[in-house]
């Protein structure tokens, strides 16, 4: 597959688009860089935990929609590189430039890019984090898990080499970006979202 300037315009668009990280774009708003509290990470979680849900919307919402419009620009303008516009957004959002290269972990902006490039993934894959967070608590690990389950969706549905690659690519990327949550539930100092452990609420409630 020949790529031409348009095609790497779209690439480096979507790199672009990726470093615009919500937390830090809204966090200067309030005049906080969320990087300096809580785990330190420029993600959803983090700003849930530090500067509560509304704040922690805004941030899903751009995170995602940057990711969904980085793919739309890749279908439109750069058809043979969607995926990879996707993930080069995604890559943006873990090392963006605009903010010293220290983002967040990426899974947001992928479930954008999915939104447009992949729907049908999106009801499996957030089925598998739904039912780990429950079961444990611990929302990296939910994250690490659905992604995990991507790459056997694509299997399962015999879904072609773009989509098969993707998959791979980003349960692999995600894989690397969460290692700090790994490790720490390795050590057992990773931390829970005890509101989301309904199973353990209700025998505890029996």
């Amino acid at each position: 597959m020949t790529m031409t300037l348009a095609d790497a315009g779209v690439l480096l668009a979507a790199y672009l688009l990726g470093s615009l990280s919500g937390s830090l774009l809204l966090g200067r708003l309030r005049g906080v860089d969320i990087r300096r509290h809580g785990s330190g990470n420029a993600g959803g979680t983090n700003a849930l935990r530090t500067l509560g849900w509304r704040f922690a919307l805004g941030v899903v919402v751009i995170d995602v929609g940057k990711g969904a419009l980085a793919a739309w620009l890749g279908l439109r303008f750069a058809q043979g590189f969607a995926y990879p516009a996707a993930a080069l957004a995604v890559v943006g959002h873990v090392w963006p430039l605009w903010h010293g290269f220290r983002g967040g972990k990426g899974a947001a902006t992928v479930v954008g890019a999915l939104l447009v490039l992949w729907p049908q993934a999106l009801l499996p894959l957030l089925a598998v984090w739904a039912l780990v967070l429950v079961a444990s608590g611990y929302v990296g690990l939910s994250t690490v898990l659905a992604m995990a389950s991507l790459p056997v969706f694509a299997w399962w549905q015999q879904a072609g080499p773009a989509r098969t690659g993707f998959a791979l690519a980003m349960a692999l990327f995600l894989l690397f970006t969460h290692r700090g949550n790994l490790q720490r539930l390795r050590r057992g100092t990773e931390s829970r979202f005890e509101r989301a452990r309904l199973l353990r609420r209700r025998r505890a409630g029996a």
